[in-house]
């Protein structure tokens, strides 16, 4: 789960700070649909006449990546609605203003640099991939670590072809636009809350998920390559037995011990929950796209479901 919450966070680092140091626009990206692969699968959940299809949605992805729609443009002809999240994006402006009024937030405080808060040990593991993957010993020493992880952990996805900015949701809602078919958006953070979160985060806890990010970029990058290609192969089960390393369990389990972090999550764990359950209380047929950690996690949106009765087909 703390991949969504980092999510949201590295989203205002990175769409945002980027943008306020090169001033231009920047589009999310689609997703490329075509013939050339199975594509993920997707879980059938049903209560009598009710359906709910949901798609995991997964990031980042292969620069390029390619599924087939066939499944999704099959469910979209007798779907009433498509479920999405509504886009984390901020424009130019708010994010001068953040840079302005939440300085602190994103910024190290009191002149100090990336290396006077970080663990030597931490520093120095970033120090070194820092050199691997940039020409400059002096990049983000003035972010927070946090921020700072999350720059240098996107420079690494970009020179290995992975991308965060593939969105499975525009994808999906285009086709469904093309159909006719409705779409909802659901808005479960704004800017103001994953900047509340931020400020909640003790030190030991960012530090915990600096970490796990460090292990993202030091030797990860090839299980989230092989977890991308499982994904649009639709092998479902090789993604749940590709285990995240242990040091993101020590951020998830960081972040379920605070206060803003974790009411982040839950919010939307229950926005998800609320809503899957709306729709299969009137009935009709629904397609939702759903984070696959959301869905696969002990604990999940598929094992609250299932806790709570209703039927579920496995892709």
């Amino acid at each position: 789960m703390p991949a969504i919450l980092i999510a949201a966070m590295l989203a205002i680092s990175w769409a945002g700070v980027c943008r306020a140091e090169q001033p231009q626009p920047a589009l999310m990206d689609d997703v490329v649909v075509t013939g050339e692969r199975t594509g993920p699968g997707m879980w059938h959940v049903r209560r009598g006449a009710a359906q709910v299809w949901i798609l995991g949605s997964m990031s980042p992805l292969p620069k390029g990546i390619t599924w087939r729609s066939k499944q999704v443009e099959q469910v979209l002809g007798g779907t009433n609605q498509v479920l999405v999240q509504k886009p984390f994006e901020i424009g130019i402006a708010r994010i001068l203003w953040l840079l302005i009024t939440e300085r602190s937030a994103l910024m190290v405080r009191g002149g100090k640099r990336l290396k006077d808060v970080l663990p030597l040990d931490l520093h120095a593991r970033f120090a070194l991939q820092r050199a691997k993957y940039t020409n400059d010993t002096d990049k983000w020493e003035r972010f927070r670590p946090l921020i700072a992880a999350a720059f240098l952990q996107r420079e690494a996805f970009h020179q290995v072809g992975l991308s965060t900015r593939l969105d499975i949701g525009a994808a999906v809602r285009k086709l469904a636009k093309d159909r006719k078919v409705r779409v909802e958006e659901l808005k479960i953070a704004g800017v103001s809350d994953v900047m509340d979160a931020l400020k909640a985060l003790p030190p030991a806890t960012e530090n915990a998920c600096v970490a796990a990010s460090l292990v993202t970029v030091e030797r990860d990058l090839p299980r989230l390559l092989e977890r991308a290609d499982a994904w649009a192969s639709g092998n479902v089960e090789r993604i749940a037995k590709l285990r995240e390393p242990e040091e993101v369990d020590a951020c998830r389990a960081a972040l379920d011990t605070g206060v803003g972090a974790v009411e982040l999550i839950a919010r939307m764990r229950r926005t998800w929950l609320m809503t899957v359950e709306k729709y299969l209380q009137t009935g009709g047929v629904t397609l939702a796209v759903v984070n696959m950690d959301m869905l696969l996690e002990p604990g999940g949106l598929l094992d609250e479901l299932r806790a709570a009765g209703y039927e579920i087909d496995a892709p």
